[in-house]
């Protein structure tokens, strides 16, 4: 892979390019490997019964003995979520700064995952690691304890962004280091890596502060309950709705395990602030005015299993959707959920909530930088070359022409694929092959169960059912003594269709008695010339295609 082991620098994503989510990149100098990042994706709508989707790192597996470090930049689920896993099958000390490790720390105890050396840092702290150097710089972001990355490598500088925005007035304070990202430019940097999120978008990103606008104008003008949901991580967005809350006389529950859980986190961590008896416990609601009570909840993307799906579908013990509610989804739908919060919103606004979410209402903004950040973030850090990363094709190609603009050459500008080598040498860069990569899914606990061609199954029952083909075989003769017996599930009602279920019997009774009669012992032969029967049948005169198994049975 390499031209001259020891002096190539390899850049290899293995996530977050041609997707949002999966966050994830390997920088590798000879024999020392560092990773940024190990991030989830939610399933997509054809992804039938996956819970969530992670990055393949075969990769860092096979390489496992180089794996100096992981350096986390932010605590969000998509930089955060395949930890668990990845350390599973290595051991390799984490580095990032103080919510983040905390966050990460309590998703590893969920795995029993225990060993796992968790080392604190701060802004402007650099951490030596192999040939590697790497300095945390302070961001802004929707997440608390946000930071962007300086790489020293033997060959150059790196800087990696990490998700940002520049707000000049967070919530917690705490400003975007510009001073450090344009010290990189000053002493010149090689190579940048930048959120492309938003790239599309025209402008500067709105500060976090705008939405408590929107939210005093809400509360100001509500006589019922409030009722928000938000991402688990999101603290700014939970601490604008507690001091809203708090201006306007009412009290706070937090309803879903991991908002509770984080919130909780940050509280003892100090970057949440709650007054005293202002967060009450969800058994206390009946006690306390409709006026006087805002709920903050999980579940704006839709999730099936969420507080707000449950709120929604009637399903919760405790929280009943009423005429005078107030509902805001306050936060940016996902792309691919569109439907599922769809859903969402009708089934609230049928139970008689007035509900609020992005199209109609301005309670929320992006955590990511817009075009003139993006442009300001080259100008100040000034790349030889530039890689867009996190986001869609079309993402990363807006990103690299606002990068040519800005004055980047265009041979210097690298749209890579996840699993794509950039090897950067002395003498210069160039696109080097690919390694394995690619999307693992996870059902429940397991990791690697579910592949393609099980998701392809799923696909296939859901939409033509299954026929199932039960038979009995005398096990010395090899003789038809039971069967066939037709069972369907998901392609037709069988009480309603005993016409197609009679002659799919006697088709399979006629397939059977001519096996017989060349006196077929072999199984698997029987159940392929009753499969490819009863598939043409089907096919043939109702153009259907379940799924068809043929069930052999010796007695």
């Amino acid at each position: 892979m390499q031209t001259e082991q020891q002096e190539s620098l390899l850049v290899i994503p293995l996530g977050g390019l041609e997707e949002v989510g999966l966050n994830m990149t390997i920088f590798q100098y000879a024999d020392d490997l560092i990773i940024v990042d190990a991030g989830l994706m939610f399933p997509e709508e054809d992804m039938l019964g996956i819970d969530y989707v992670i990055p393949d790192f075969s990769y860092i597996i096979e390489n496992k003995e180089k794996v100096k470090g992981i350096f986390v930049t932010h605590g969000h689920e998509d930089h955060t979520g395949a930890l668990p896993f990845l350390l599973k099958e290595i051991k390799a000390p984490i580095f990032a700064t103080p919510l983040t490790l905390a966050l990460i720390k309590e998703k590893l105890k969920e795995h029993d995952i225990t060993d796992i050396p968790l080392l604190k840092v701060k802004p402007r702290e650099t951490i030596k690691i192999g040939v590697f150097e790497v300095e945390f710089l302070r961001v802004t972001h929707s997440i608390v304890d946000g930071v962007g990355l300086g790489i020293k490598t033997p060959l150059g500088l790196i800087v990696h962004t990490g998700d940002f925005k520049l707000d000049p007035t967070p919530v917690d304070g705490e400003l975007m280091d510009l001073h450090k990202f344009s010290e990189y430019g000053e002493r010149g940097t090689l190579l940048l890596l930048s959120d492309s999120t938003n790239a599309e978008k025209g402008g500067f990103t709105f500060s976090e502060k705008e939405v408590r606008r929107a939210f005093e104008d809400i509360f100001s003008k509500t006589a019922g309950r409030i009722i928000i949901a938000t991402f688990a991580s999101n603290i700014h967005r939970i601490q604008q709705v507690i001091d809203v809350a708090v201006q306007y006389g009412r009290k706070v529950i937090m309803c879903g395990r991991g908002i509770v859980s984080n919130a909780q986190i940050a509280l003892d961590l100090g970057y949440l602030r709650i007054p005293t008896n202002t967060w009450i416990k969800l058994e206390d609601l009946r006690k306390v005015n409709d006026n006087e009570i805002v709920i903050i909840v999980t579940g704006s993307q839709g999730e099936p299993m969420s507080v707000m799906s449950r709120i929604a579908m009637n399903e919760h013990p405790h929280i009943k959707i009423k005429e005078g509610d107030i509902v805001i989804l306050s936060a940016r739908i996902i792309p691919g959920n569109e439907r599922a919060i769809g859903r969402i919103i009708n089934h609230l606004m049928r139970r008689g909530a007035d509900v609020k979410y992005e199209k109609v209402s301005d309670i929320h903004v992006s955590g990511h930088a817009s075009k003139e950040e993006l442009k300001l973030m080259m100008n100040m850090v000034k790349p030889k070359y530039f890689i867009p990363i996190h986001g869609e094709y079309r993402f990363l190609k807006y990103h690299a022409n606002l990068a040519k603009k800005s004055g980047i050459p265009e041979e210097n500008i690298f749209i890579l694929e996840n699993g794509e080598v950039l090897e950067i040498t002395e003498s210069g860069i160039s696109r080097n092959s690919k390694i394995q990569s690619g999307r693992i899914f996870i059902d429940g606990k397991g990791i690697g169960g579910v592949r393609d061609i099980v998701l392809r199954d799923r696909r296939r029952l859901a939409h033509d059912g299954v026929v199932i083909i039960l038979i009995g075989i005398e096990k010395l003769t090899k003789k038809i003594v039971s069967g066939p017996e037709i069972i369907s599930r998901g392609f037709i009602f069988e009480d309603a269709s005993q016409d197609i279920i009679n002659e799919v019997r006697a088709l399979m009774a006629k397939t059977l008695f001519d096996i017989e009669d060349n006196i077929i012992s072999d199984t698997s032969v029987i159940q392929t010339k009753l499969r490819s029967a009863l598939k043409r049948y089907l096919r043939d005169t109702m153009d259907r295609r379940p799924m068809i198994i043929p069930i052999i049975m010796e007695v």
